[in-house]
Order: C-alpha cells, then sequence, then structure tokens
C-alpha cells in the first residue's frame, strides 16, 4: 500500500514540474519577443536613462514602501504582536524570494517560516497568510472598482460564452458538493481555523484596520512605482488611467506561474500600456523602469536578508 507521505511527495513533484514547464515556456516566449522587440527595448533603455530623476526617486521611494506596506498587511492577519523589525525584514527577503520561485511560493514558504519562528503553529501560520492573501484580493478589486468609475472605457468587459459560464457554474456546485460531502472532514477544520483567525482579528479594530490598510496601501504602493516611472518618461497617460492598466495587467499575470511575474508581468505591462495610448517606446522605458526598481535593484540585497534571517533562524 502505498504511503501517505509517498502519495504528498509524488503530488509536489508534479506540481514542480508543471510549475517549472509552464516558467520555461513563458520565458522562452518573453526572450523571443524582446529579441523580435530589441529595437523598442534599447530605445526605451535609453528614455529611461535621460529620465526625470525627481519622478524617479518618488517611484525608488514607493517601491520601498511597498515593503512596509506588506509587512503591515501580515501583522493585521495576525492577533499577537509580531516584532516589527524581523517583520519588515521578512517581507524584503520574501519579495527577493518570490522571484526566485514560481507563483508565489518562495515569498509563502519564507513568511510561513517567519511566523511559525514567531510562535504560531504550522495551522495557524498557514492561516494568516491565507487571510491576509484573501485581503489583499479584495483590495486589489475595491482599488480596480473605483479606478474603472473613474476612468469609463479604459477596461472592457470581454463577451463570455455560454459554454464557459455554464462550466464555471458547474465547477462551483461540484466544489461546493464536494465540500459538504466527501472532502468535508479534510477542509473543514482548515476552513475553520480561517474564519476563527478573521474573528479574532476583525474583534481588534486596530488589527482590522492593519490589515485592510496595508492591503490597500501596498496595491497602491505598487501602482505609485508605475505611476511615477511613467511620470519620469514623459508617457501620456492619467495617474488614474496607468494605476488601473497596472492594476488589471498585474491581476491578469497572476494567472501565470512564473518567479515574480518575470515575462508574463512584462508583456501584461507593455500591452495594457501600448493599448491605453502610450507608444511603445515610452511603454518599455516604463516597464523597465518598473522591473529595475521592484525587482532588480532589491533582488541580491533581498537575498543576502534572507540569508542572514536564516542563519539567525529567524525565518
Amino acid at each position: 500500500m502505498t504511503s501517505p507521505l509517498l502519495t504528498a511527495t509524488a503530488g509536489l513533484r508534479g506540481r514542480a514540474w508543471w510549475h517549472t514547464g509552464a516558467t520555461l515556456a513563458v520565458l522562452l516566449c518573453a526572450a523571443y519577443l524582446g529579441r523580435r522587440h530589441w529595437p523598442v527595448l534599447e530605445t526605451g533603455a535609453g528614455r529611461l536613462a535621460s529620465a526625470d530623476q525627481g519622478w524617479l526617486l518618488v517611484a525608488a521611494t514607493a517601491a520601498v514602501a511597498t515593503w512596509a506596506c506588506s509587512a503591515l498587511a501580515q501583522q493585521g492577519a495576525v492577533a499577537e504582536p509580531l516584532p516589527g523589525g524581523r517583520l519588515v525584514a521578512a517581507q524584503f527577503a520574501a519579495s527577493a524570494a518570490n522571484h526566485v520561485l514560481p507563483a508565489g511560493l518562495g515569498a509563502g514558504a519564507v513568511n510561513l517560516r517567519f511566523l511559525m519562528r514567531c510562535g504560531l503553529s504550522a495551522g495557524r501560520s498557514a492561516s494568516a497568510l491565507a487571510v491576509k492573501a484573501a485581503a489583499g484580493v479584495l483590495a486589489r478589486a475595491a482599488l480596480i472598482a473605483v479606478l474603472a468609475a473613474a476612468c469609463p472605457g479604459v477596461l472592457r468587459i470581454p463577451h463570455v460564452p455560454g459554454t464557459a459560464v455554464a462550466a464555471v457554474l458547474a465547477a462551483t456546485v461540484l466544489v461546493t458538493v464536494l465540500l459538504r460531502g466527501p472532502l468535508r472532514s479534510r477542509c473543514g477544520p482548515a476552513v475553520a481555523s480561517v474564519v476563527t483567525d478573521i474573528r479574532a482579528v476583525h474583534s481588534r479594530p486596530h488589527r482590522a484596520a492593519a490589515l485592510w490598510g496595508g492591503s490597500l496601501a501596498f496595491a497602491s504602493a505598487h501602482s505609485l512605482v508605475l505611476v511615477a516611472v511613467t511620470q519620469a518618461v514623459g508617457l501620456p497617460l492619467s495617474p488614474a488611467r496607468v494605476a488601473l492598466l497596472y492594476l488589471a495587467a498585474s491581476s491578469a499575470a497572476a494567472l501565470l506561474p512564473t518567479p515574480g511575474g518575470l515575462g508574463s508581468l512584462d508583456a501584461a505591462l507593455a500591452f495594457a500600456l501600448t493599448t491605453g495610448g502610450a507608444p511603445a517606446t515610452a511603454a518599455a522605458s516604463a516597464v523597465l523602469g518598473y522591473r529595475l526598481l521592484t525587482v532588480w535593484l532589491p533582488l541580491v540585497p533581498g537575498l543576502l536578508v534572507l540569508t542572514a534571517l536564516i542563519r539567525r533562524r529567524a525565518v
């Protein structure tokens, strides 16, 4: 008889191979597109080099603020107080790890270990991450709704075939039946733990404010990075329009399991900006600047911080 451990290991290996294959496919497509449009990228890099330094400083400040916002949201998802300095350092390290492993696995692993080192059980730590992730999705959706109302016509709802709607409804019914039947004994305790943590957080107004305020500020800070870079390179789009395009593009890119959205987010942002009315060269400059400030410059320092946290058994 196959042991549960062997089954779980095989499942993890299967998901790892799938993630790796999908990542390689996206990166190959990104390399092909980069080679095909290299003159535009080269011109965009030159334009970024001569961009407005003041706006680039604003973008860099917003990029640094994303780690503090993430730390605030993580503290809000936990009823117990967490060590502030180590919490911010863990978010910085998690952002670097997130650019090495696909689909947010790096950030999730670092934050899970950090919470467990702070005394939370594995179940409570996973529940806290789930609460933070859910708040982040809802906060992002709220920002998209507000900006879509402020910028009508920017986002167009695609036509969805009736068969697709029927398939989604059927899948929803199937999941509901499974959760109420065969999977109830397995998923019930996990769902109950998440619900308990949500109630515990919202019974403390300051924790709830930290959770929702940090989640909103995190998405807003990332949007501000791109907005400031577009202003630095003189991209002819309003800040609200750029923020809306960023939130929509990054939400779509999150469906592809590449490390930190490498390739998928770049293509989605460039496509969104160009379809939104920006010249191709300016859009390339904006995407390069955004990725430079949020990925490439913090990557090595973030990995060094992660190494230090591991040596100190903080994660």
